[in-house]
């Protein structure tokens, strides 16, 4: 697949099917975060997977009750990543300061994109969620409280019946300038 139709295929995945993601295909999608640019090279990420069904089934309830329910749907994803925002180099840290940008932030983000990617590119669904008790995860999984969780991911096969829907996105003429 090219990388124009990959970009299209990918997509938030919110219904999966039951069936299970083989370690191998999970490998491959944590190898592209693995491989994933970094400021001042810092690979600030550590990622959690929850494959079988009593632990994904357990870590959801945890980060997607109560007011965080409205992605209650990713307990029905066969795999959950729980991504551990590390802190980044000194010199990444120190330049993010200067900048008033937290470099670790674009970096996981960048990570978990290519974990999306990857997914797509293997027949996977992904969704990257930001609106989760973290609390209630760090307790689940066991973390010390200093633990900064930003970002958790779904990933499984899609639903029978799911496509991939139109994306409906702003033209070029309305988000860019040349210079």
């Amino acid at each position: 697949m090219d990388f124009p139709d990959l970009v299209k295929r990918r997509f938030s995945l919110r219904k999966y099917s039951t069936g299970q993601v083989p370690d191998e295909l999970i490998e491959q999608c944590l190898e592209a975060a693995r491989l994933a640019p970094s400021a001042c090279n810092s690979q600030p990420w550590t990622f959690l997977i929850a494959r079988t069904p009593e632990k994904t089934e357990s870590l959801a309830k945890a980060a997607f009750s109560g007011i965080y329910s409205m992605n209650s749907f990713a307990s029905r994803a066969p795999v959950l990543i729980t991504v551990i925002t590390e802190r980044s180099r000194y010199s990444a840290s120190l330049g993010g300061l200067f900048r008033g940008v937290q470099f670790s932030l674009m970096d996981v983000a960048i990570a978990c994109e290519h974990i999306a990617l990857q997914a797509a590119e293997l027949g996977l669904g992904t969704c990257m969620y930001g609106w989760f008790d973290e609390k209630a995860v760090r307790r689940e999984l066991g973390l010390p409280s200093g633990a900064k969780i930003d970002i958790m991911l779904s990933l499984g096969y899609p639903a029978e019946g799911v496509t991939v829907p139109p994306k409906n996105r702003k033209v070029l003429d309305e988000i860019r300038r040349y210079l």
